[in-house]
């Protein structure tokens, strides 16, 4: 049984059922119609059944989307935002996934599941906290029970909107001309086209919704596990949109509230619980069930051990001219195998080896491709904090300290930093890179950074990264709206140029 959640975009990609989030495995595909109903005064009639609701927005992080092997869930994003970097190589054709966004081709094709998945997966999401959002007040249950899933809600709805407005809209400028076109906000159930709201209004959504959820998580019951939102999770998203808006100060404030209550991986925990849900640097992730099996449209079946076609003969490899910067003391050296011969480096059974392919993502069953998938973690936020002090201006011996605190973990040799001005933020930058490398920020931080694609000089395959070079600011930078959006909504929601 579905209830209908019909989106201002009518028709649009998002378009998708209440009730799916109830069940465990439903069909995402566009429907114009439902096959059943369940209203949401059932839906929302008590605060149990509003937490099935919530539980099923956490499902679809992982789920598969419009019989998309590339799309499942959250993970589609991140593999995205990598093989669109400069960071991720690709060492092999394999069989055929992401060559053509790793290629910059697909995200400027106007029909291109790239864009039918980051546009329909977060308009779903955003459709679905609007519902939870109307309609949570009226559940009967305990307040502390509301307050925590509408919190949830709204946290939800500003990272979809932040995670589409940075692929569809132009870069944010602080004190600059923002007018120009990002998304559709749509804040209730609506009926009809809705145009595109400019970036700036959409951001301005972003913190309001990110203001409103954190004052309601202060009253909110806990949260049983790191798959469910909490305060935490939205002082970090507000940590990432204040550094691209180049809020540093607030920026500075959300990142050291995110991480509260974190701790760093230590050595061995780098190297054999990287993947699992009880490290205790994640902020915000899933733990995989068994009982849900995510096949090939994992985010393993792509990097990792777990023995597919594209782990078997794609393995990922890092930059190698990022790898050199690495000292041979840190422990993230050994994530990647420089030789692609090391004897017990961890690969794909039956997989080919290549020069600086990675470790970083290995599983400890290879069997199938269930992984505990992270989303958020407080290195990160010791990053954030550490860039945003550095560009402040009379705060770089706070950035040198909050740097030192996170490398050390990594680097028993690493010193306290002695740069300043711009050496400082691009060793932090530099560190960024590392840290982060394939969990889905290297696309989002060249766009916010103004920086152009240079994929030269290093391990990149030309023949399959045909697009070396991209220069900043270009239009390439803007995903397209789906052509089945436009089509849809009578050219209501505008393109952007092509």
């Amino acid at each position: 049984m579905r209830i209908f959640n019909k989106l201002s975009i009518k028709s649009t990609l998002a378009t998708l059922a209440l009730s799916a989030l109830l069940l465990s495995g439903c069909n995402k595909d566009l429907q114009l119609e439902p096959t059943g109903r369940i209203a949401p005064s059932i839906v929302f009639a008590t605060t149990q059944n509003a937490y099935a609701a919530i539980n099923g927005m956490h499902r679809y992080m992982y789920s598969q989307w419009y019989s998309n092997q590339a799309a499942g869930g959250q993970s589609g994003n991140m593999l995205y935002m990598e093989v669109l970097g400069e960071d991720f190589v690709m060492t092999g054709a394999a069989n055929g996934w992401f060559n053509s966004e790793h290629r910059w081709l697909s995200h400027r094709n106007e029909t291109a599941g790239i864009l039918t998945f980051n546009y329909g997966f977060y308009y779903a999401l955003i459709a679905n906290a609007n519902e939870i959002i109307a309609n949570i007040d009226g559940a009967e249950g305990p307040q502390a029970d509301k307050d925590f899933l509408k919190a949830q809600a709204l946290t939800y709805r500003a990272w979809s909107y932040y995670q589409m407005v940075q692929l569809f809209g132009k870069r944010y400028v602080k004190g600059g001309d923002n007018s120009s076109l990002g998304l559709s906000l749509v804040l209730e159930r609506t009926v009809g086209a809705v145009p595109r709201n400019t970036v700036e209004e959409v951001y301005s959504q972003i913190n309001t919704d990110l203001d409103a959820a954190i004052g309601l998580f202060a009253t909110a019951v806990a949260r049983p596990n790191i798959s469910h939102l909490n305060a935490n999770v939205a002082h970090g998203v507000k940590a990432r949109v204040a550094l691209t808006q180049q809020n540093y100060d607030i920026a500075v404030a959300e990142a050291r509230a995110a991480r509260a209550g974190f701790t760093l991986m230590n050595r061995d925990q780098y190297f054999n619980s990287f993947v699992s849900f009880a490290n205790p640097e994640w902020i915000w992730g899933i733990e995989h069930r068994e009982d849900q099996p995510t096949y090939f449209y994992s985010f393993y079946a792509y990097v990792g051990n777990f023995s597919s076609t594209n782990t078997r003969g794609n393995p990922k490899a890092i930059n190698s001219a990022l790898y050199a910067k690495i000292p041979t003391t840190d422990v993230r050296k050994g994530l990647w195998d420089p030789t692609g011969t090391t004897a017990g480096f961890p690969v794909a059974a039956s997989g080919v080896r290549r020069p600086y392919m990675t470790r970083k993502f290995t599983m400890p069953n290879p069997a199938n491709s269930n992984g505990d998938l992270m989303f958020m973690r407080a290195a990160e936020m010791y990053l954030i904090e550490a860039e945003s002090l550095a560009k402040l201006g009379g705060r770089e011996a706070e950035a040198r300290q909050v740097l030192f605190e996170l490398v050390r973990t990594r680097d028993a040799s690493y010193a306290v930093s002695t740069n300043s001005g711009t050496a400082l933020v691009d060793e932090i930058l530099t560190q960024r890179r590392i840290e982060l490398w394939g969990e889905g920020f290297r696309f989002y931080d060249l766009k916010r950074l103004n920086l152009p694609l240079n994929r030269n000089g290093a391990n990149h395959n030309t023949s399959l990264a045909v697009t070396m070079d991209v220069p900043a600011g270009s239009k390439d930078w803007e995903f397209l709206i789906p052509r089945g959006e436009i089509d849809r909504t009578l050219g209501v929601v505008q393109q952007n140029p092509l």
